[in-house]
């Protein structure tokens, strides 16, 4: 398939709807940083100012193999070892000062619940 374009005073523009995005991510799936929480991704069912409430979540207390929660929340931390550590998923979390939500790739969901992080 051909892109669309149209030439406007010298101008090229693209169709905005003719163009895919570089990272597919997965549907309501989300990376949440907050203020004072810490980090938790898991399937995003509302979002109301800065509360957002998570089904599914995990908190992350260390990761490696990534230099922000951008590369996290896309690529996971490319390293399935123990050095990570994700704890197991509650059903539900309620986080009050959200200041971040990234949406998730499937590859870094899978990355980072294939080692939960137990004592």
């Amino acid at each position: 398939m051909s892109i669309e374009t149209i030439k406007i005073n010298e101008v090229e523009y693209v169709r905005k709807d003719s163009i895919k995005p570089q990272v597919e991510t997965m549907e309501n799936i989300v990376m949440v940083r907050t203020y004072s929480a810490g980090v938790h991704f898991g399937e995003l069912v509302s979002r109301e100012g800065k509360e957002v409430v998570l089904k599914d979540a995990h908190r992350v207390f260390y990761w490696t193999n990534a230099c922000s929660l951008s590369q996290l929340a896309i690529q996971g931390s490319q390293n399935k070892n123990t050095d990570n550590k994700i704890s197991m998923a509650v059903p539900e979390i309620t986080l009050t000062e959200a200041i971040e939500i990234i949406p998730m790739t499937k590859e870094s969901f899978d990355n980072l619940t294939a080692v939960i992080w137990k004592k």
